[in-house]
């Protein structure tokens, strides 16, 4: 007999399938075959390559086992990523995948996983978690059913990964205020929000591809940053849609760029180290040549802020 859907809950780096599986059976019916692999512990500290395999492997067995099965897929932090690398091989399986959930999975890539390999020389599982997949992710999203949720423990991350990372453009968006990124793998609210989601219930407008945000998020080095630096921020121009770019040098001489609606809300946060200064701050320089509102509100143009004119 055909189950009435396969559920697939994949658990993350550092960690085992008990958390996915609870969460799993909460989601399940009687007649749901619930796929929820546990990876060896030792392996999700080197290499991602391995593990997409292996999930891909046990994946393909199950679809064919039940090639009419609808499938269902849960993925918390880089369980995430390994299943947006599994569909990415498989865009046959797209029209069986009736719900893709991404829960805290860093797919614009995680700012720890950058700051322990830089260079991305390919220091273990840090190169493959600080690899910006969101361009794959926003493909899958925007032919499959992609719900997104983030925890939002300090005003701008989970404890782990920035909300800013988790964004998908085409999927809905869910901020959990309070909770880490380990208590979401079988939280209660987790739980009941994947509920409706797969009962039909709409969370947020798809989040829609920004253009200037797209060419910041494409500059060499840029990683998507905290929200609690933006009041340090200070305006550098603003755009035809009235939305402002933002800009704030840290004292290590980390430079950051904000993306703000013009009532102050945050679009976007990213950051680049010294390395890709100089690619930023051309960026910066073209799109005030380029796309910027004409002038200010007051009639004057808006000038790069004193010492963060990219020297």
């Amino acid at each position: 007999m055909s189950p009435d859907y396969l559920l697939f809950a994949q658990h993350g780096w550092a960690d085992n399938n008990q958390h996915m599986v609870a969460l799993a059976q909460q989601l399940a019916t009687d007649a749901t075959r619930i796929i929820a692999p546990s990876l060896n512990y030792a392996m999700t500290w080197l290499r991602m390559a391995p593990l997409v395999e292996e999930v891909e492997q046990i994946a393909t067995k199950a679809v064919e086992t039940y090639p009419d099965a609808p499938l269902r897929i849960v993925g918390h932090s880089m369980g995430g990523l390994i299943w947006l690398e599994v569909l990415t091989r498989h865009p046959d399986w797209w029209p069986k995948v009736e719900f893709l959930v991404l829960v805290a999975s860093p797919v614009g890539g995680a700012d720890l996983g950058r700051i322990i390999d830089p260079l991305q020389v390919g220091v273990g599982i840090a190169a493959d978690l600080g690899q910006d997949r969101r361009a794959m992710a926003s493909a899958i999203a925007e032919r499959v059913n992609t719900l997104v949720i983030a925890g939002n423990l300090d005003g701008g991350s989970d404890g782990t990964i920035t909300l800013e990372s988790a964004k998908v453009p085409h999927a809905q968006f869910v901020d959990m205020e309070g909770l880490s990124h380990a208590t979401m793998r079988d939280h209660p609210w987790v739980i009941e929000t994947i509920r409706q989601f797969w009962q039909g219930k709409s969370f947020s407008e798809p989040l829609t591809q920004h253009p200037v945000i797209e060419q910041l998020r494409a500059i060499p080095g840029m990683t998507d940053a905290h929200l609690r630096d933006l009041p340090q921020s200070e305006p550098f121009l603003t755009l035809e849609d009235d939305s402002v770019i933002r800009v704030w040098r840290h004292p290590l001489g980390i430079d950051h760029v904000f993306v703000t609606t013009s009532s102050g809300a945050c679009l976007y946060a990213g950051y680049v180290g010294w390395l890709h200064r100089t690619e930023l701050w051309h960026t910066l320089t073209h799109l005030k040549e380029t796309v910027a509102h004409p002038q200010t509100s007051d009639g004057q143009e808006i000038d790069a802020p004193c010492g963060l004119d990219g020297s």
